[in-house]
C-alpha cells in the first residue's frame, strides 16, 4: 500500500528492504526499485545487503538496483564492507549498484571502483557519526561538485521536508530518496515530541526497532 501510494504521489522509484518486499512491490507498481536486504549481526554495524547471498535474494527478487554498505566499516565475515562490491560487479555483472557511504572518501572510492549511484546513505549510521541527527549538506555539495559528472548522486539520510529535499537537489543531488519521514509515522510523531520538548531522538537505535 505504502509503494501504490508513492506511486499515486508521483515517486519515480522506490527503495525497498528485503526480497519479500520487493517481489510484492514490484507485482504492484511500475517503478524502478532500488533493493536491499537488511540482516543485523550483533558484533558489527553492517545491515545493508552484508553478503553476496543477500546481494544474489535482492536482485532475483525484482530490484533494479542493488544498495550495498560501501563504507570502511567491518563486516560480521571480518572484511571492510566495500569489498562486496567488486565480488557482487564480477558474479552479477549486469546489476547496477547504488554505494552507500558515510563521509566524502567513502564516495570518493565508490566512484572510483565504479558505482552506478552513490549517496550518504550511512552518515550518521557509523561510529565516527553516530550521534549525527542532521545531513551534511556541505560535505554532500562536496561530493556532487567533485563527482556528480561521473555517476548519478542521490542524497538519502535525515531528510524530513520537502524544503530539506529542494535543497539537496539545488546542490546537485540527481535525486533525493526519503524514507522515514514518509514511511514510519511513529517516528514522524516521535519527532514532533522530541523537538517540541527539547530531546533529541537517537535514529541510529530507532533504525533497529522492529516497529
Amino acid at each position: 500500500k505504502m509503494a501504490k501510494a508513492a506511486e499515486w504521489a508521483g515517486a519515480v522509484g522506490l527503495r525497498a528492504n528485503s526480497p519479500d518486499q520487493i517481489s510484492a512491490i514490484k507485482a504492484e507498481v511500475d517503478l524502478p526499485v532500488i533493493g536491499l536486504y537488511k540482516i543485523w549481526h550483533d558484533d558489527t554495524d553492517v545491515f545493508i545487503t552484508p553478503t553476496l547471498e543477500a546481494a544474489r535474494e535482492v536482485w532475483e527478487a525484482g530490484a533494479d538496483v542493488i544498495a550495498i554498505d560501501c563504507t570502511d566499516q567491518i563486516t560480521h565475515a571480518g572484511r571492510p564492507a566495500y569489498e562486496l562490491f567488486d565480488v557482487i560487479r564480477k558474479e552479477i555483472p549486469e546489476a547496477p549498484i547504488f554505494a552507500d557511504v558515510s563521509n566524502y572518501e567513502e564516495a570518493k572510492r565508490a566512484v572510483e571502483m565504479g558505482a552506478d549511484i552513490v549517496g550518504p546513505t550511512l552518515y550518521g549510521y557509523t561510529e565516527a557519526t553516530k550521534t549525527i541527527e542532521n545531513p551534511d549538506l556541505r560535505e554532500f555539495a562536496r561530493m556532487c561538485r567533485d563527482f556528480g559528472d561521473k555517476t548519478f548522486m542521490a542524497m538519502e539520510g535525515h531528510i524530513y521536508t520537502p524544503e530539506d529535499a529542494m535543497k539537496c537537489m539545488y546542490l546537485g543531488a540527481d535525486a533525493v530518496v526519503v524514507g522515514s519521514a514518509i514511511t514510519r509515522p511513529h517516528l514522524i510523531a516521535k519527532r514532533f515530541v522530541d523537538l517540541l520538548s527539547g530531546l533529541q531522538d537517537n535514529w541510529r537505535v530507532a533504525e533497529r526497532s522492529k516497529h
